[in-house]
């Protein structure tokens, strides 16, 4: 059994303990105390040094914490070992879980809203609530309520209590024997075996970044202390550089990039327009300049240096001037589209995929419109051949 020192001191960075057990050739230890937190109620595992090694996890085992480690211990079951927890990283878990605590009491004492599940991450932190009609713009009211609670600085404080006799818990334990309780001074009392501050004025700044439905509820997005002003810091900088590229204020841009969208609107719109009466000339220009074979259809093969699909517009017009097929072709990715005039009676789909399929390659489409590719491209005038497709133009479209 290992006693596990951060459900007394949150704050202990550095311990001595002995060896119990060890595993993995010596990758994996067990000691008879630690003071590394291991992944448990969705915090992440502490992580530091034991015995000078790097302890790259740490695993809850029943009664039993698992230290891995990058390298083998090399010490026999009975050493004693010193170990030194990342408070860095310590601390920055005991702020996330903690705000995450005043969080969901807030938002289920105030809104009604229990929590449902929480996630703990390395960057950001997310809480799941029974809310189905959640208004995003109730964000920063929230955050100013949740920020408002925390410079209150209530005390935090660790207690054991029998489960039969815990009261008050924002949620009842299924849990029999002995309890471990984080009471945040009048806001909440739960059961929980994590890392926590001492006085909620040490979670910091609180920050909520989004909300979005799920499964009939609402997520939130949140992170807290050190991590969220340095995520501040980062949007502020994000902010800064894009306001500098369109020579204006920071809050002006959401105008500009809305003005942005709408001009790249239109310039799309024109761009298809512009293609559309480019594909019409050329479609006219080339339909014009073919021969028809015995059966009346004028066949082309129009090979193109970019993808295939990228030629659709002219198939689609060369076709809609009837007794037509088409052929698109990129030798360089092997590539093939075929397009067919409904009055040719050629099946598109059924013709090239058996195509390319004689060939090792795959692909099919409708009657009138397919796309598909080959593993060998200089398998090309072979598929073009089984098609009844024997002249290409001179030089590919681009």
């Amino acid at each position: 059994m290992t006693d596990r020192l951060y459900y007394t001191d949150a704050r202990l960075d550095r311990f001595t303990a002995a060896v119990l057990a060890i595993a993995d050739d010596g990758r994996r230890v067990v000691l008879d105390r630690t003071a590394f937190y291991p992944t448990s109620g969705g915090q992440p595992h502490d992580v530091g040094t034991l015995g000078g090694i790097a302890v790259v996890d740490v695993i809850d085992d029943d009664e039993r914490i698992v230290h891995c480690l990058a390298d083998p211990i090399g010490v026999p079951v009975g050493s004693m070992l010193v170990g030194q927890v990342d408070m860095t990283r310590r601390v920055d878990h005991m702020q996330q879980h903690t705000g995450q605590h005043l969080l969901s009491a807030m938002l289920s004492d105030e809104f009604g809203w229990p929590t449902l599940s929480v996630h703990f991450g390395d960057e950001t932190n997310t809480v799941d609530v029974a809310c189905d009609d959640f208004d995003p713009t109730m964000l920063a009211a929230l955050e100013r309520r949740a920020n408002a609670l925390i410079v209150q600085n209530r005390r935090v404080t660790v207690s054991f209590e029998d489960a039969a006799d815990a009261t008050g818990l924002r949620k009842p334990s299924d849990r029999e024997g002995e309890l471990r309780i984080v009471t945040i001074e009048g806001i909440d009392r739960s059961a929980c075996g994590g890392t926590h501050v001492d006085y909620t004025g040490e979670i910091g700044a609180l920050l909520l970044r989004r909300a979005e439905k799920t499964k009939g509820n609402t997520r939130i997005e949140f992170i807290c202390g050190h991590r969220a002003v340095s995520r501040a810091r980062v949007d502020a900088e994000l902010l800064t550089t894009a306001a500098r590229m369109l020579s204006a204020a920071p809050h002006d841009l959401p105008g500009l990039v809305e003005q942005q969208m709408q001009r790249l609107t239109e310039g799309e719109r024109e761009r298809k327009r512009l293609v559309a009466d480019l594909a019409r000339y050329q479609a006219t220009a080339m339909w014009t300049a073919s021969i028809p074979d015995g059966d009346g259809v004028r066949r082309l093969v129009v090979p193109v240096t970019g993808p295939v699909k990228d030629a659709e517009p002219l198939a689609q017009q060369l076709v809609a001037l009837g007794f037509c097929a088409v052929v698109v072709t990129n030798h360089s990715l092997g590539g093939v589209m075929m397009a067919t005039a409904a009055d040719t009676g050629i099946d598109a789909g059924q013709r090239l995929r058996a195509a390319l399929q004689a060939v090792g390659g795959r692909g099919g489409g409708s009657p009138r419109l397919a796309q598909g590719a080959i593993p060998d491209a200089s398998q090309l005038p072979v598929v073009l051949e089984s098609l009844g497709f024997l002249t290409p133009l001179p030089e590919p479209l681009a």
